[in-house]
This record gives structure tokens, C-alpha cells and sequence, in this order.
């Protein structure tokens, strides 16, 4: 049976959610695995959580990105192991060159909380194996700095890679 970690740093949240869902739905082997704590690449996935990391206090996910942890996450997905940021995860991602581009902030300038739909562009991952294609899923955001930022090219690449999962459906 797979064994997954959900790597937890100051400031994280979500994380709870994350292990429940894991354990309960998906119904795989979890750890909730503090950063400091995660010194060898032992799972079979990670997941970094949403939540304010060091309270994003330079840029979100910017310090945790300097993590010793990161390097870990990094060398497992350099061997194909499934790796997810979701919010402040991704951001994370972002900041430590995981994931191309950068994550600025929102264009109204405004904290942002509110509900949106996301499509399924991508089913053929861990993460959305039992979702169909073009389904939406309907999720809260809650962020400062949440506008993913790519040149065309990147975007291409990925598109062309299979590595653009989930879409904003109303933008």
C-alpha cells in the first residue's frame, strides 16, 4: 500500500483535512510529518498543504521554500514520485523552482476569499484518476498572492506534457 506524507510547516492548515481525506477516502497510508522531521525521501507521494507558511511574511511560501524538507520533496519528484501543493503548497512549489514561473499577486490587489470552479483538465494523475475529464470541482481560495504567472511557452509545454491538471472554469 502506498504511503503518502503530508508535510505540515508554521503556519500551515488544511493539513488535517488532507490527512483525513487521504486516510478516509482515498484510503492510503498517511503521516503527518512535521518539516524538520522529514529528512529522508521514505514516501511513496507528498502532499504540502495549504495555510501561511512562516506567515508569508516575504512572499507566500518563500521561506518554507528554503526548507531543507524541499530538497527531499524535489529529489522524489525528480524520480517520478506524485508530489501536490495545494494553495500555499503550491507556492511553496513555485518558490523552490519545483513548478516554472512565479505566483504574484492577485490583480485586484485584495486578499481574495471566496468560492471558484476548477476543471479537470488532466485525469491520468494519482490525484484525479477517479475524476472525468472536464469535471468541475468546486473549491474556496483564500489568498493574497494567487495569479500563477507563465510566458506562453511554459504554458505550452505543459499543455503539451499533460501537466496542467486543474483550470480556473470561470476565467
Amino acid at each position: 500500500m502506498p504511503q503518502v506524507a503530508v508535510v505540515q510547516y508554521p503556519g500551515s492548515n488544511c493539513d488535517l483535512d488532507a490527512l483525513e481525506v487521504l486516510q478516509k477516502i482515498v484510503r492510503v497510508k498517511t503521516d503527518l510529518v512535521w518539516h524538520k522531521q522529514l529528512t529522508h525521501d521514505n514516501y511513496d507521494g507528498y502532499i504540502l498543504p495549504g495555510g501561511f507558511s512562516y506567515g508569508d511574511y516575504l512572499r507566500a511560501g518563500a521561506i518554507a521554500a528554503h526548507s531543507p524538507s524541499l530538497k527531499i520533496v524535489q529529489t522524489a519528484a525528480e524520480a517520478g514520485k506524485p508530489v501536490l501543493g495545494v494553495c500555499n503548497g503550491f507556492q511553496i512549489l513555485v518558490e523552490a523552482n519545483l513548478l516554472p514561473g512565479a505566483v504574484l499577486r492577485n490583480a485586484s490587489l485584495r486578499f481574495v476569499c471566496k468560492w471558484i470552479n476548477l476543471r479537470v483538465d488532466n485525469n491520468k494523475t494519482p490525484f484525479t484518476r477517479k475524476m472525468k475529464m472536464g469535471q468541475l470541482l468546486r473549491v474556496p481560495i483564500a489568498h493574497n498572492e494567487g495569479r500563477y504567472y507563465l510566458e506562453p511557452e511554459q504554458i505550452q509545454t505543459l499543455e503539451k506534457n499533460g501537466q496542467v491538471v486543474l483550470r480556473y472554469a470561470d476565467n
